[in-house]
């Protein structure tokens, strides 16, 4: 018991430790979260033989407008050689079709009328649960998530890159 508690001092007094430092710490609370809303949704593009990275791709092309692999990357959140993969594996279903762009090195795609209408039959499956998280969780306080999630983000991408090696500023979480 005393290797523990002398193991523990060797922290700043402002930084928890043990199963608070686990339980509080916001990297796993939104993967926690993450992991438990998205096996609610999962169940739909899994049903269309979809996986959530070919499900976010139709949905950013939903809108209509041909997007070019950078940008689906961005909005996505994929990675270039996985967007890759998934454009060939949806372009290959029929469900998105390559468009000219005036640059000839961007690979640009828009959807398909046979992937608009996956993506209308799976915004149409999945709307009663997002609506049932929302009325379980209240309107006002999905929408001041959403808010607080992206305004995380955009804080969080403000703050400038850290060494590596170099000591947290303030209060962090690393894990």
């Amino acid at each position: 018991m005393k290797a523990s508690a002398d193991s523990h001092s060797a922290l700043p007094a402002d930084i928890p430790s043990g199963k608070e430092y686990y339980e509080r710490s916001l990297t796993v609370a939104l993967l926690r979260a993450r992991e438990v809303t998205m096996r609610r949704f999962k169940r739909f593009s899994d049903a269309h033989d979809l996986t959530l990275p070919q499900w976010r791709v139709l949905r950013a092309l939903a809108d209509g407008e041909p997007l070019d692999a950078g940008t689906l990357c961005q909005r996505c959140v994929i990675l270039p050689p996985s967007l890759t993969r998934i454009l060939r594996a949806l372009c290959e279903r029929g469900l998105i079709a390559p468009v000219p762009s005036a640059d000839a090195r961007r690979h640009t795609v828009t959807l398909t009328e046979k992937g608009r209408v996956l993506f209308n039959t799976l915004v149409v499956q999945s709307e009663g649960t997002r609506r049932e998280i929302e009325e379980a969780l209240g309107a006002d306080r999905m929408a001041m998530l959403l808010d607080l999630l992206n305004e995380l983000r955009i804080v969080t991408e403000a703050l400038p890159e850290t060494r590596p090696n170099a000591p947290p500023r303030g209060n962090s979480d690393t894990g």
